[in-house]
């Protein structure tokens, strides 16, 4: 889990600098609408970074190996939703031959959709301490 958290950790940090690199060096040579694209790929990276790390404090807490699937399953849906929009959107400049990436994006997003529903069935099993009990 250590290892997973690091990734996570690098994972952040990338969706920052893949943020600030396309708010200031790509406006001017993108597109609007590839832009637009590149801003989701950030902010779905952002979101299932953080939903992973939440999976990982969860399975720390309670050993319910769904949790870490789920962070797992977050990890490869960032890799190829947001990898696959940020390779996608920058074809104008780095003019790389990548439509076959195309069916890439909605894999990673049901495999976001697939994290999901596994960090709702493992939340759901969890068993909490009514607050008389703390």
């Amino acid at each position: 889990m250590k290892r997973t958290i690091l990734i996570l950790g690098i994972l952040g940090a990338l969706a920052v600098i893949l943020g600030a690199f396309g708010a200031h060096a790509l406006v001017p040579k993108l597109p609007a609408d590839s832009l637009a694209s590149y801003k989701t790929g950030v902010l779905y990276h952002f979101i299932h970074t953080l939903a992973a790390l939440a999976a990982c404090i969860l399975y720390l807490l309670t050993e319910q190996k769904l949790f870490r699937t789920s962070a797992y399953i977050f990890i490869v849906g960032i890799l190829f939703f947001s990898g696959s929009i940020y390779l996608l959107a920058t074809r104008a400049i780095t003019h790389l031959e990548i439509s076959w990436l195309g069916p890439v994006t909605p894999v990673g997003g049901v495999l976001f959709i697939i994290g999901w529903l596994c960090l709702a069935i493992a939340g759901s099993r969890m068993e909490f301490k009514s607050p008389s009990n703390l």
